[in-house]
């Protein structure tokens, strides 16, 4: 096999067909959807921390063990 073929395999099994070069667009971009939410949810949690609802939940809410 020359090194030509083995770059040009990979593009000739995922977008030789429209329907598969579709789905592999749709499941990188949810992929990236997911990874994206996830750390930029980090980031905020990060950067507020101390001040968002479930960190200063404890302070307002009485538990029901105390009724």
């Amino acid at each position: 096999m020359s090194a030509i073929y083995k770059q040009v395999l990979p593009y000739l099994a995922i977008f030789r067909n429209n329907a598969t070069m579709l789905g592999a667009v749709f499941a990188g971009a949810f992929a990236f959807n997911m990874g994206y939410d996830t750390v930029m949810n980090k980031v905020w949690d990060h950067h507020n921390r101390g001040r968002q609802w479930k960190d200063i939940r404890h302070k307002y809410v009485e538990s029901e063990d105390d009724e």
